[in-house]
């Protein structure tokens, strides 16, 4: 392998040639892998998560601290009874070393995606979201003057700051749910310059949420025996997957893959119903009946995506079967009281897809389903709202424009239009 990595379509086995190419040219559905000319992991002196830059596909990186910490737990280990609890912590933390200042690990998958359409595409990336991944990207817009499109539901817009003025954001509200997001984000990128950005179907984006179990290898010697993380697309348990697989080829860290213990937030459990069934297909009918209700009532909105990549091939079903991987739900409630455990055990506030995913790990513990003298990572993929508040300001990023569920690409194609001139 000449290049520092390939693209390969699981599929039809076939090499692509990455022009920041996100399906397989050949027409089939399956998650592009990116292969790596580097077998061991070899670390670099360059910032955050480029420290580990030979797992991932771009050359440059961005000057920007942000990286997972992992340590050893001591507080919320000993409330559960765990012996070997380690904590992925993707946040804003300094006094742990954390330096994720929208507080969430979707700026992993928004710092190498940004440096991959820099070096292998063109145009404008468009990123539909529920409010983290939307915020990252609008944070590395403010860092590097990068224009970008961000669609999220009105009821996220006030999850949209950054610590540095962003003033090439064009941010879309939509009167709908997260899913409406995605509709019209995809109406908006048959703009002529308006790219999408790839979601799970992005190897920059799955490879940079990677390094969180790269971290955790790094710093314990080891693979985990189980990895738990509160997932809504999935993508997370796919990536932590992949990058099981690399450390494995690796020979330092293990021969086992770790467990996946993936989670959803109750009355929203799409994925958890499936894989209940062994069924390698969701059934909407059957796993979200009353989609839009459930949705509006769970406590983390961030995990309610109604397309996971669930079924195709490399997708969810199959990281799930690949790790022997299990899938469980927490209630609201048991969310909240998961909070209150994590904060006064370990000092740091977490969002609240990873109290739910705390919510996850206690019940598990008291059912008897992990064993407590296991290696365990916690993932808890965003924290530290209230530290960063108090280093930083915080600058709201405005809408640009605000519209209805449905609306078509046509009704917004002159403002956005109107919006590019000005800013790219």
């Amino acid at each position: 392998m000449n290049e520092k990595y390939i693209l390969k379509c699981p599929d039809c086995g076939r090499v692509v040639v990455d022009r920041y190419t996100n399906t397989c040219p050949h027409g089939c559905t399956g998650l592009l892998r990116a292969y790596y000319a580097e077998k061991q992991l070899k670390l670099t002196r360059l910032p955050g998560i480029f420290r580990y830059s030979c797992w991932l596909p771009v050359s440059g990186s961005l000057p920007v601290d942000s990286a997972p910490v992992t340590y050893r737990s001591e507080g919320l280990a000993e409330v559960l009874g765990l012996k070997n609890l380690f904590i992925s912590f993707s946040g804003y933390w300094p006094e742990r070393g954390a330096q994720i200042k929208t507080c969430s690990f979707k700026e992993l998958e928004a710092l190498p995606t940004m440096v991959r359409m820099k070096e292998r595409g063109s145009g404008i990336l468009q990123i539909s979201s529920a409010g983290n991944t939307g915020r990252a990207f609008c944070q590395m817009s403010a860092l590097t003057g990068t224009p970008v499109v961000v669609v999220v539901p009105e009821s996220s817009a006030g999850r949209l700051w950054t610590t540095e003025p962003a003033e090439n954001v064009c941010l879309i509200t939509v009167k709908g749910d997260y899913t409406d997001s995605i509709e019209l984000g995809n109406e908006v990128c048959k703009t002529d310059g308006i790219i999408p950005e790839g979601g799970a179907r992005n190897v920059a984006r799955r490879d940079g949420m990677g390094t969180v179990m790269l971290n955790s290898a790094v710093t314990t010697g080891r693979l985990p025996d189980y990895y738990f993380q509160a997932v809504g697309s999935g993508t997370g348990g796919i990536a932590a997957w992949e990058a099981s697989e690399r450390l494995i080829g690796d020979g330092r860290y293990g021969e086992k893959l770790p467990r996946l213990c993936l989670v959803q937030n109750e009355p929203f459990a799409p994925i958890l119903h499936a894989w209940e069934e062994k069924r390698h297909s969701l059934i909407p009918e059957i796993d979200m009946p009353d989609a839009k209700r459930s949705i509006s009532a769970v406590y983390a909105d961030v995990l309610t995506n109604r397309y996971p990549p669930y079924a195709m091939k490399g997708g969810l079903f199959d990281a799930l079967t690949a790790t022997d991987g299990q899938m469980s739900s927490a209630t609201n409630r048991e969310a909240e009281l998961a909070e209150k455990i994590f904060i006064e055990s370990e000092g740091i506030d977490p969002d609240p897809a990873a109290s739910v995913c705390v919510a996850a790990l206690k019940k598990a513990v008291e059912d008897g389903s992990v064993d407590k003298n296991a290696n365990i990572l916690l993932n808890i993929a965003g924290g530290g709202y209230e530290r960063v508040r108090e280093d930083h300001t915080l600058y709201t990023v405005e809408p640009f424009l605000k519209v209805q569920a449905g609306i078509s690409g046509e009704d917004v194609r002159d403002e956005i239009l109107g919006w590019m001139r000005d800013h790219a």
